[in-house]
């Protein structure tokens, strides 16, 4: 089962399709100003939901500060989740062979990545104090505990199925996690493509279990070093190269940018969730992302 991120709102009577011409014709009639009479619901609200946003911010505590914090973390999963439906499309383009189309959301989700690491700046003003005022409250709540997050780790290839154990009482939130670990991760779908490309890649490491990490092969690092050899307009492949290798870049940025924060926030506390905090994040990030995309360089 794949996991729809984003679905199409359904259109309702405040959300009707319009044509160019419907649409000069109510600025025709407006005389150049907005529309600010509607019989319905107004249509921004009706396509954003808007005022459902902004009823999600539920803050457990007086401080003015945590309504940051709490924002910034939604703001945070939402960016999950999109970048998430963009490299479940560039998997199902690189699966149809198709190169070229796996680009633009691939392009896309580096973007989204960075709007990710930008919502960090709205933190910077937090000290171990201010982060103090409320943190008990948060009880064992921790970002460690975001299912998107991980689906977005298991999509990149970082795989661990301890993982996804406090999710096993929430049922169809657990049985999403299950499934996208055991598919291929948008790595295992580029290496499947090399090979299909000519690549001289071993049965073992094509059929492998897709719910085990990846571990760096020399001959997809001889493969990589290969395709960047090629420096033509129409090596699709090169370009791919440089798009996953924006993505990982990214992605890598908002792993150490949590580091910064942690330290920034509550220096080597143990973590709400119950991790060693600071420590286990530094570790984390040993865990590279599209390896031999990395160590192919040495060699190019």
């Amino acid at each position: 089962m794949e996991q729809t991120d984003l679905r199409a709102p359904a259109l309702t009577a405040a959300v009707r399709p319009a044509t160019p011409q419907q649409r000069a014709a109510r600025a025709a009639r407006n005389g150049g100003e907005p529309t600010l009479e509607f019989a319905e619901r107004v249509p921004y609200d009706a396509y954003v939901h808007a005022s459902t946003l902004h009823t999600l911010q539920q803050p457990v505590s007086s401080d003015p500060g945590e309504m940051s914090f709490l924002m910034v973390s939604q703001i945070m999963e939402l960016y999950f989740g999109l970048t998430c439906h963009e490299l479940r499309q560039a998997q199902r383009d690189l699966r149809a062979d198709r190169v070229w189309e796996a680009l633009a959301p691939l392009r896309r989700a580096a973007l989204h990545l960075e709007g990710l690491n930008a919502a960090w700046r709205g933190l910077r003003w937090m000290t171990p104090a201010d982060f103090n005022r409320f943190r008990n409250l948060l009880g064992e709540g921790s970002g460690f505990q975001s299912a998107m997050y991980r689906h977005l780790e298991f999509l990149l290839g970082l795989r661990d199925p301890a993982l996804i154990r406090p999710f096993r009482r929430h049922e169809q939130v657990y049985d999403e996690l299950c499934a996208t670990l055991a598919a291929p991760s948008l790595w295992d779908d580029v290496i499947a493509l090399l090979a299909r490309r000519g690549a001289h890649l071993p049965a073992e490491l094509l059929d492998r279990d897709v719910a085990v990490e990846h571990a760096a092969h020399p001959l997809v690092e001889a493969a990589w070093v290969e395709i960047y050899g090629d420096d033509g307009p129409d090596n699709h492949l090169r370009l791919l190269g440089e798009a996953l290798t924006e993505v990982a870049e990214q992605f890598g940025d908002w792993r150490w940018n949590h580091v910064k924060a942690v330290q920034r926030t509550m220096g080597a506390k143990v973590g709400s969730g119950g991790s060693a905090g600071l420590a286990w994040l530094q570790r984390s990030m040993a865990r590279v992302v599209f390896p031999e995309l990395w160590s192919a360089r040495t060699a190019m």
